[in-house]
């Protein structure tokens, strides 16, 4: 009886699967395995491909990315120094027509300066002309009234000045022939 209770119990142990069920769950566990394995695997790696693929491609693109970045960014720096090479030629030339302008300006002001002093110069000659004149008319109306004083008539009238200078005329040649008579 202990034999027979001990195969019984072996019989009834929950522990130990019936040898039925062990079959089917064998072979239900190789189907799953063979469907995960030839189906469900490859899908999965494909996919973990794709996304390494493209994650890859991400970076990769990411560095392109960088590269041009970088490239445009050498360009911009290259465009911004000739510009500023430039601006530089620019404000130097600028500089050297102000100091053309400067010169330039600076000669007319002389040629302006030297047109201005002989203008000065010719009205001054012709102002210094005038007045010799007008000393000269002022000095012979003085000197025929100083001679007209010291012959005594007033030598006003031009027939009387014409008379006295005659008159003085007269006398001198008179005083020579005297002079010639003596000292012949």
């Amino acid at each position: 009886m202990e034999a027979a209770s001990v195969l019984a119990a072996e019989n009834n142990n929950p522990l130990l699967p019936h040898p039925f069920e062990l079959v089917v769950g064998i072979f239900s566990f190789l189907v799953v395995l063979i469907v995960v394995g030839r189906i469900l695997v490859p899908r999965l790696q494909q996919t973990l491909e794709e996304r390494t693929q493209a994650i890859e491609g991400g970076l990769e693109r990411a560095e392109q990315a960088q590269k041009e970045a970088q490239q445009v960014l050498d360009q911009y720096k290259a465009q911004q120094k000739a510009a500023a090479v430039e601006a530089s030629n620019e404000r130097r030339k600028a500089e050297e027509q102000g100091a053309q302008i400067i010169a330039q300006a600076k000669e007319q002001a002389q040629v302006e300066a030297r047109r201005i002093v002989e203008n000065a110069k010719a009205q001054i000659e012709a102002e210094r002309q005038q007045a010799l004149q007008s000393l000269r008319a002022e000095i012979g109306t003085l000197s025929v009234e100083l001679a007209g004083r010291v012959v005594g008539e007033s030598l006003e009238d031009s027939a009387r000045q014409s008379r006295v200078v005659d008159r003085f005329l007269e006398e001198l040649e008179e005083r020579a022939r005297t002079q010639e008579q003596i000292t012949s």
